[in-house]
């Protein structure tokens, strides 16, 4: 493919040639008048397409999760994409499900969320900046209802909201740590009152449009969020606003699902992009629903590991989408492990058998979390450059001794041929042992019944210690209707514990649950453990100081 073979992930993409978005999109079964072209390399798809098929049966889902993350890496969105091309390359029909990558974290901390070397999706850089708008509609009609709010109290507040029990925060795609907190109303006729910014993706109209299945449904779920209180205490919903239409209008084309491309061609539906910690983590609906009626396999990556997103995934989004996964692909590196091994940050890349076998306790967790929902695993030993193979070996060794397969893989490197033994493994795997999925709970479960299956079972706790607002939250809740919903809960994704700063897997310790609040609209509680934060702040060099473009157009610096 290239005469001179490139290193960096935005040399390869630059000298990529993709296909023209039209014969990828036909080539995975829609028809041209079912895209609506952003350009020649992306498109939206009409929603139309799932009663055209709704007779056809579902292909496998493939979910994709991760050992507990560290500083240094998992690969989970280059082993998704990766594992999607390897697919392609053993001539399966396969579609690969992704989030939209915030603005924000893509020029503060993170970086790009598009994947690297030669496991990418394209266009990368339209994909990192704005991609077909879909994150800024969101935080238009988020923002129009906060304004709408404001308005009311000014023009004679005819509901009796009270100001100081007003919920609904505004929302930016920016990492801006002043804006947490701020004061409005400084306007002469404006109501004074304390209000803040969260990041969009924490938004509940993201979370809404993520897991809504149409116009009808996205109208009922706007129309159900709760954004103030009364003066007596009731609360006060987004419908009594008068204002979902209007908002429903701005989203008129982000509820459609965005078709791109792998760097080797197979179709990618990229489509919402609620944070796995504070929210729910996955694609959207509509996007997956799509991808299982078009593919054999559709490749969805989940938020995070096995105890955030893959949770939130089985228990929230199956119930609402009707989904049954058939497998799941836990993605880890040794590098990561020795970390959780306690290995220091200056030493984990050399070789350390004593530090990886003390964090192998964080992979056989994932690993019977993963089987706890009836489906069965395959790890992805994601290989990077410092790796020996002893490490390799020693993680091979440990996952045969779960009755689990475990490939190495080198995508990064080598594209879908550094995963066709990936592959190979996730099709044997479905074969052997077919799933038999099932949520963790039953929904009819209280509340606290709920949060502590989730904490004991998945996370390793021995309980949890209510503190805070969260007894009487969850006595409002069941009070008013909302114990039947399935919990959402709202921790740090570093740690199985509510302490970002606890590694591997470990025991004896109580979760606490300081709050616990519904999204009626999005159709979850949330129940905030630690210290949550939704508005992220920059670190002190953020990546946006290296982002730049030349005088033809082309962007450089977003990895």
């Amino acid at each position: 493919m290239f005469a001179k073979k490139p290193h960096s992930t935005s040399e390869i993409a630059k000298l990529t040639h993709p296909k023209q978005i039209v014969g990828v999109a036909t080539k995975a079964g829609l028809n041209a008048d079912e895209l609506e072209l952003y350009g020649n390399f992306k498109a939206k798809v009409v929603l139309g397409v799932l009663e055209r098929l709704k007779a056809r049966p579902d292909g496998k889902l493939v979910l994709v999760t991760a050992i507990t993350p560290t500083k240094h890496g998992e690969g989970k969105t280059c082993v998704s994409i990766g594992l999607t091309q390897a697919l392609g390359r053993l001539k399966k029909r396969v579609i690969l499900c992704l989030r939209e990558p915030s603005l924000g974290p893509a020029l503060g901390l993170k970086g790009g969320g598009c994947g690297g070397g030669y496991a990418q999706v394209l266009p990368m850089e339209d994909i990192n900046l704005h991609f077909t708008g879909d994150i800024n509609a969101v935080t238009a009609a988020h923002n129009l209802l906060s304004a709408i709010i404001d308005n009311h109290i000014a023009r004679g507040n005819d509901l009796k909201i009270d100001p100081k029990r007003i919920i609904w925060r505004r929302t930016i795609d920016l990492c801006d740590r002043s804006l947490r907190e701020i004061q409005v109303g400084m306007a002469e006729g404006a109501v004074k009152r304390r209000d803040g910014f969260d990041i969009t993706a924490a938004s509940e109209v993201m979370a809404c449009l993520a897991l809504t299945t149409g116009y009808k449904d996205l109208k009922e779920r706007l129309g159900k969020m709760i954004v103030a209180f009364t003066n007596k205490g009731r609360p006060v919903t987004a419908s009594e606003m008068k204002v979902v239409g209007a908002m429903a209008a701005i989203l008129k084309e982000a509820i459609k699902p965005n078709m791109a491309q792998t760097l080797e061609g197979q179709p990618a539906l990229i489509h919402m992009g609620p944070f796995g910690n504070i929210a729910h983590g996955t694609n959207s609906i509509l996007a997956t629903q799509m991808a299982l009626k078009l593919a054999d396999y559709a490749v969805v990556e989940t938020g995070f590991g096995t105890d955030l997103g893959l949770e939130k995934f089985c228990d929230v989004v199956t119930r609402q989408g009707r989904f049954r996964p058939d497998c799941a692909v836990i993605v880890v590196s040794a590098r990561a492990l020795k970390s959780h091994g306690g290995l220091p940050d200056d030493q984990i890349e050399k070789e350390d058998l004593v530090a990886l076998n003390n964090g192998l306790c964080n992979l056989e967790r994932h690993i019977e979390n993963v089987k706890k929902f009836g489906i069965w695993p395959v790890v992805a030993i994601n290989r990077f450059p410092f790796d020996t193979d002893n490490e390799l070996n020693r993680i091979k060794e440990s996952c045969r001794s779960k009755g689990v397969l475990a490939e190495i893989t080198e995508v990064v490197a080598k594209g879908g041929e550094g995963g066709e033994k990936l592959a190979q493994s996730v099709i044997s795997t479905m074969q052997e042992h077919p799933s038999r999925f099932r949520p963790l709970y039953e929904l009819s479960l209280t509340i606290k019944e709920k949060i502590e299956k989730i904490a004991i079972e998945v996370y390793g706790a021995e309980g949890v210690a209510y503190v805070g607002t969260s007894e009487d939250d969850i006595a409002f809740l069941t009070e008013n209707g909302y114990d039947e919903l399935p919990v959402n809960m709202a921790r740090t994704h570093l740690s199985f514990t509510d302490d970002p700063k606890i590694k591997g897997a470990p025991a004896g310790w109580r979760l606490k649950v300081k709050e616990v609040k519904v999204s009626a609209g999005a159709g979850f509680l949330v129940a905030l453990t630690g210290e949550m934060n939704l508005m992220p702040g920059m670190p002190k060099v953020p990546l946006a100081e290296r982002v730049d473009i030349d005088n033809d157009g082309n962007i450089s610096g977003l990895f």
